[in-house]
């Protein structure tokens, strides 16, 4: 599934529906360069969540935790790790327990994550730094992520 994505409230938008929809232990990966709306779009996510606490880009201190929402929510941003930064994060507990985890960069630390996620890459449309032009990219691994796509799908048609 794609979605053609034309300002940062719809990209905050987006991130209400996946919080709407989500469930305890869900994984959610975003891949996309710098600046094509990942953090704006967990902003949605915290948000809707009930989270009243800025929702910020965790890039220089790995992991950011809100626990204050229906579900709690753990940001990862591992843009700047490091190969021996991942040794001071137990991943697993954070996976293991009944909240959503948002992980940007998830290439870094491939070996390690779960079979069963939910990928959204987000592409800008044009080279423009002003443009809030994107396309997410739906990529659902497992039954649960399908179930999780599908669900968000209908969200944003209702």
């Amino acid at each position: 599934m794609k979605l053609a994505i034309n300002s940062a409230q719809a990209m905050q938008q987006l991130g209400a529906a996946l919080a709407e929809t989500a469930q305890g232990h869900d994984v959610l990966l975003l891949k996309g360069d710098l600046g094509a709306g990942k953090t704006t779009m967990t902003q949605g996510l915290g948000r809707q969540l009930g989270i009243r606490r800025p929702i910020k880009s965790p890039t220089f201190t790995l992991v950011r935790e809100y626990r204050e929402g229906r579900l709690p929510l753990f940001h990862m941003d591992f843009y700047r790790l490091e190969s021996a930064d991942l040794a001071s994060i137990d991943l697993n507990e954070y996976l293991n327990e009944a909240g959503i985890v948002v992980i940007e960069w998830p290439d870094k630390i491939a070996e390690f994550l779960p079979r069963e996620y939910l990928g959204l890459t987000l592409t800008r449309v044009d080279d423009s730094w002003e443009s809030t032009k994107r396309v997410v990219e739906f990529e659902p691994h497992g039954e649960r992520a399908e179930a999780w796509a599908e669900a968000v799908k209908a969200q944003l048609k209702a």
